[in-house]
Order: C-alpha cells, then sequence, then structure tokens
C-alpha cells in the first residue's frame, strides 16, 4: 500500500523531462523558439506540480478523515483482516483497502480513485445492506458483500467486507442441477391398442414404443423402470429435465409418428413432479400431473412445480375409452347420496348454455322421481337459454328453479349440490351457494383446468365425453328401471347434446348416438329440439355480419363485433364462429366481444388444432373443439392483439400443425 502514497509522481517526472528535453533540443536551431519553450516548460511544470499537489491533499483529507473514522487499532486490525476490506466515500470511490483486499480482489489494479461499484454492481451502497448481504461476482469470483455506516463530522465513510462463496456457490449448482425428479408415463390407448391387433403387430408396437420411451429417459441422462404393462416410471435430475421441457417432450410426437396397421395412433401421457423436497413428494406431484394430463384429454405432458402446473402436447383428440361399468358404479353412489339428502340442489356455470342447463335439469328431475325436493340454481336474468327456460316453465316446472340468494335458505347439513358441466369454482353460478354445502358432487366433461374442485364426494370427469348432458343421459338410466324421465326433460338434454356435437359432427362417439337414441325412446321430439336454437331477425343478421367481416389468419378464422352489449351476444358469437369452421382452409374460428364491462372470446375447431391451449394462454380453457375466455380491463384491439399473439405462440410451440 506504501507505494500507492503517491500515484502521480512516475507521471510527473517523465512529463517534465519530455517537456525539457524539447526545450533544449530547440536551442540549436532557434534562439527565439527556445525562450518561448522554455517559458512554456516552466508554466506547465508549475501547474503539473500545483494538480499533484491538490490531488494529494484531497487523498490526505479522506485518510485523515478515515483516521478520525477509525482508530489506530482498528486500522492495525482491518489491514491485518482475515478478509478483503474496502473503506469508500458516500459516492463509492474507493479510499482504502486492506492488503486481502489489494491482493485477493484487485491485484495489481490501484485502488485509489476507483469505485467500488466496478466490483459490487446494482448496488447502492448508502442504503441499509439487507441481512444476506450483497451476491457478487468479479473476475470469475463470487462473494457476498456486506456493507457498514462510518460517520464522523467530517466526511460519510463505507466499510465494504468481502466473503468469498465460489466452492459454495458451485456446491450450491451443482445441487440443483442434480436434483431428482419422478416422471410417470403411462400408455394411454394401451388396452385399444391391444383389443384391435393381431398379436405380431401387436409386439411389434409395444416394442416401439418402449424402446422409444426407454432411449428418450438414456439419452436424457435418466432411469427407467417398466413397472406395469403400459406404465413407466423414470427418475431423471434437473438439468436433463430442463432440457426435456425445452424441447417440450419430443417423446410424445415419437411415439405418435409410431404407425400401426390399423391405424390407430399410440399416444403417451406424461406427469412430471419437480421442485419437490423429497423423492416422495416428487412421486406425489407426478401422480397428480399424470392425473391432470388424462383429465385434459391424454396425449400430453404436464409438469407440476413449486409454481404450479405446466403443459405440454395435447394437439390431438382423445380416444372415447369411457366403460360402462365405471358409469354404473358412479350412478349406484350418486343415487345413494340422493336418497341419504335432505334435498337436492343442481347449479352449472355462470351464463349457462343448454348443454349445462339440460344436464341439471336432467338431475334435478331424476331427483325429484326418487322422491327427494330438488331445484336448479340458475339466474334467470344472465342465462343464454331463455327460450327452453321459458319453456319449461309452461310444462309445469314452476318452482323448480331458484336464485342463488333464494337457494342459501334452503341449504342443511346433509343437503346434496350436483354441479354440471363445469369442475372449476370460480365459474360456477354462486360460489356462496358452494361454499355452504359440505356434500358435492362434479358431473363435468371439460378438459380439467388447474384449481378444480378437490373436495368432491364424487368427481365423475370424462373429458372423452361430448357433454355433459350425455354423461347426465348415461347415469339416469342405471338410476332404477321405474325411474323415467319426461319428455320435456329429455328434450332438454338432447339440446344439450345437439349443441356441444354440433349436430352430431364434432367430437360424436358411438355413445353419443346411444344416450341421443335413449332420449328419442323417452319421447324427446328433435322438431321441438331444433326449435330451441332458434334466433331473432336481429340476433340472425348479426350473425351474418359477424361471418361477413372475419378474416383469416394462419388457418384461423377471426371476427371482433363492434356491438357492445348487444342482445343474445354470446349465443350469436357462438354460432358465427360454428359457421365460420365451413369455410375452407379454416382450421378454427374466434369471435370477439365485448360484454358487462370486458372482452370475451369463443373459439371453436374442427379438432385439427386446440383451441383450449390457445384459450388458456389467456386465462380461459374448454376442450380441444370448444372453448373461451374472458379479459377484463382491455379495450377489443388489445384483445385481438393477444389473440394473434396466443395464435402464434401456439403454431411456435406444435410446429407440426
Amino acid at each position: 500500500m506504501k507505494k500507492s502514497n503517491h500515484p502521480f509522481q512516475s507521471f510527473l517526472l517523465i512529463a517534465i523531462g519530455c517537456c525539457a528535453a524539447v526545450t533544449v533540443a530547440t536551442l540549436f536551431f532557434n534562439i527565439r523558439l527556445f525562450y518561448i519553450c522554455a517559458f512554456v516548460t516552466v508554466a506547465c511544470a508549475v501547474l503539473l506540480v500545483w494538480q499533484v499537489q491538490l490531488a494529494k491533499r484531497q487523498i490526505s483529507r479522506f485518510l485523515v478523515t478515515m483516521g478520525q473514522t477509525l482508530t489506530t487499532v482498528q486500522q492495525d486490525a482491518l489491514t491485518g483482516f482475515p478478509i478483503p476490506v474496502f473503506v469508500c466515500s458516500g459516492e463509492g470511490e474507493i479510499v482504502w483497502c486492506n492488503r486481502l483486499g489489494q491482493k485477493e480482489i484487485l491485484g495489481e489494479e490501484n485502488c485509489y480513485g476507483k469505485s467500488i461499484y466496478t466490483i459490487l454492481t446494482g448496488v447502492d451502497i448508502t442504503r441499509t445492506c439487507p441481512e444476506g448481504g450483497y451476491d457478487t461476482e468479479y473476475k470469475g469470483r463470487f462473494y457476498a458483500a456486506y456493507v457498514a455506516r462510518a460517520v464522523s463530522e467530517e466526511e460519510e465513510l463505507y466499510m465494504v467486507y468481502f466473503f468469498e462463496n465460489t466452492e459454495l456457490k458451485r456446491y450450491a449448482r451443482e445441487y440443483f442441477e442434480t436434483r431428482p425428479s419422478v416422471m410417470l408415463i403411462l400408455v394411454d390407448n394401451y388396452e385399444e391398442l391391444q383389443q384391435n391387433m393381431k398379436d405380431n403387430e401387436r409386439a411389434r408396437v409395444m416394442g416401439q414404443i418402449e424402446y422409444a420411451v426407454s432411449k428418450f429417459v438414456t439419452d436424457s441422462g435418466g432411469l427407467l423402470l417398466k413397472t406395469e404393462r403400459d406404465r413407466f416410471t423414470a427418475v431423471m435430475e434437473e438439468r436433463s429435465l430442463r432440457g426435456v421441457i425445452s424441447a417440450r417432450f419430443t417423446l410424445l410426437e415419437q411415439v405418435r409418428a409410431i404407425e400401426t396397421e390399423t391405424k390407430m395412433v399410440p399416444t403417451l401421457s406424461v406427469g412430471v413432479g419437480r421442485d419437490a423436497a423429497t423423492l416422495e413428494e416428487s412421486e406425489r406431484f407426478a401422480r397428480q400431473a399424470l392425473d391432470m394430463a388424462l383429465g385434459r384429454g391424454g396425449d400430453q405432458a404436464a409438469v407440476r412445480g413449486a409454481s404450479g402446473y405446466e403443459f405440454f402436447g395435447g394437439v390431438s383428440s382423445g380416444m372415447e375409452k369411457r366403460t360402462k361399468v365405471k358409469t354404473r358404479i358412479v350412478a349406484t353412489a350418486l343415487a345413494e347420496l340422493i336418497s341419504g339428502s335432505d334435498n337436492v340442489l343442481v347449479m352449472g356455470h355462470r351464463a349457462a348454455d343448454l348443454d349445462c342447463f339440460g344436464a341439471s335439469v336432467g338431475i334435478m328431475k331424476a331427483a325429484r322421481l326418487m322422491g327427494k325436493d330438488a331445484y336448479v340454481v340458475i339466474r334467470r336474468s344472465t342465462n343464454l337459454v331463455t327460450l327452453e327456460y321459458e319453456r319449461l316453465l309452461q310444462n309445469g316446472f314452476e318452482g323448480m328453479f331458484l336464485e342463488p340468494e333464494d337457494a342459501l335458505p334452503r341449504i342443511t347439513r346433509k343437503t346434496l349440490l350436483v354441479i354440471c358441466d363445469t369442475h372449476v369454482k370460480h365459474i360456477l353460478e354462486s360460489e356462496a351457494v358452494f361454499d355452504a354445502c359440505k356434500n358435492v358432487v362434479v358431473v363435468d366433461h371439460h378438459r380439467k383446468m388447474v384449481g378444480h374442485i378437490d373436495n368432491a364426494v364424487i368427481f365423475y370427469h370424462e373429458p372423452y365425453a361430448s357433454s355433459a348432458s350425455e354423461m347426465v343421459t348415461e347415469l339416469v338410466q342405471y338410476f332404477g328401471d321405474k325411474l323415467r324421465l319426461g319428455r320435456p326433460e329429455a328434450e332438454a338434454l338432447l339440446a344439450g347434446i345437439m349443441l356441444d356435437t354440433k349436430n352430431f359432427i364434432i367430437k360424436t362417439g358411438v355413445r353419443t348416438f346411444e344416450a341421443a337414441a335413449y332420449l328419442r325412446k323417452i319421447g324427446a321430439d328433435t322438431v321441438e329440439v331444433r326449435r330451441m336454437f332458434a334466433l331473432s331477425m336481429e340476433s340472425y343478421q348479426r350473425r351474418a355480419k359477424l361471418v361477413a367481416n372475419a378474416e383469416v389468419y394462419r388457418g384461423c378464422a377471426i371476427a371482433v363485433s363492434p356491438d357492445r352489449d348487444a342482445p343474445d351476444i354470446q349465443v350469436t358469437a357462438a354460432q358465427a364462429a360454428d359457421e365460420l369452421l365451413g369455410i375452407i382452409g379454416v382450421q378454427a374460428s374466434f369471435l370477439v366481444f365485448e360484454m358487462n364491462g370486458g372482452v370475451s372470446i369463443s373459439a371453436r375447431s374442427m379438432g385439427q388444432l386446440n383451441v383450449q391451449i390457445i384459450m388458456e394462454k389467456l386465462g380461459g380453457g374448454g376442450h380441444l373443439t370448444m372453448a373461451g375466455a374472458q379479459l377484463s380491463g382491455m379495450p377489443l384491439d388489445e384483445a385481438y392483439r393477444r389473440l394473434v399473439a396466443a395464435i402464434d405462440q401456439y403454431f411456435e410451440e406444435n410446429s407440426r400443425n
């Protein structure tokens, strides 16, 4: 530190020496020039000496100030302190540092005039130092820096202590990089593959699936174990899992590309438990993630971490694989719950459509046929089924519909609440009714969403079903031979099926036609059902205008309604979205409209493009062919831009489409 007391001495001597040499040289050429140079040299020498003395006085003043702040014992102690110590001014200029500060941090650099912020970046030393100090990196080494304030009568100084933790950081990074995560892999349609293939073809396909799974895990540095004929368990380090997530689980695409003689596409569902404290917790997270992937239709990966769920894949339509055995078991359990309850309330989502309303009416009427007081909880002013609502009132359903406020006084400890066509609390017709009921049953067909109702006594969730009305139709058939629905409720259920299947075109399976046949058998009139979809002339003209003004972007038809809070706009928008799917080259359609102070988006597809994933990026949900979202606090043009960005992101993530 001693030679640093005169940092400008060498520069001063060199400058004066050069000037003197030039002056002497001019003596041999021109005596007049010599006198001029001599005068300039003397003047420069005086100026340089004055500047150096001024700088030395400033340094001395800092040192005197520090000396007033620190006692001699403290200065000696800091000089030999076993960690680097720097003393700085309030502006961050380094006034002094101890031997270790010079040796281990600065090296050959001079500390005087250097700013502490070149070492401690992004920090204000004048602020209160946090309890854990500041993390910083300098010349490839890591430090934890602590700042202490020292105030004297003349100057405010700050002492900065550096604790090197390079090795600790390396070990911590290695720890987090090598944390294990459990991955559960399931062949979605294993049973269907087994039933529809010959023995040699079955062995070939399953061998290819196992090879693809094994190679995927091995190439990622993981450990694989086949636990059942259609299930695998893998353990993978965090650094490997990060690469798998970055590549968006290429295993899904590899298995989907396996060809079969029956043209049946094998698919996988993957659940990953990440950021868990123990392996046991990671396995539990993985099971929950796998359940979520299956609940969303399969053919996708779900990762559950500390921040929630992430989803990858899910671009194909799910294969119908429900069994009537499960339906019979659920129906028996539900009938027992109804029989043991004081009364039954049936509730769907806000702005109930024909599927939600039909399913609710079916459950309510079945409960009444069992001898229980049963009601549908629905707001008359905000539903989308005005025609059907009024028609049922004229057919003997007076007193069977309750406003949420009227339902609350009827709730007892043994009230049974059946939720239809949704499984998410925040979109229920009334959260207050849900919170007041202790016994809850959920019947829904939408792909499972994060934050679903998790305290239901029965959670009957079938993402492969076409509609909630189809599920309810199957359930009531197992309630008993003597229980037979009437014509009005049968037509309400059939209307719900026709709405969600677009007249038996989209997501229609064998079970869908069986349910429709049963409803027709018990008296449902298809002509009466068709009348439920009728529009007023004004709404019809508005729908035609929406279709005419639509634009096609990346195979998606997008239409924006200029009318705010137009009558029946939700129904009109949904029907316009359905019509747009009939245009050549259109894979999906999106209708954007303003309603109730916010912006709503109605999305439809024919199955080639998963509109649920796009709507989830905007905070909404649904399923592969029909979804929606509500955006609050933004104008129409901003909602349109966000929709386009979500479509772009979807195509980037699923380049095969």
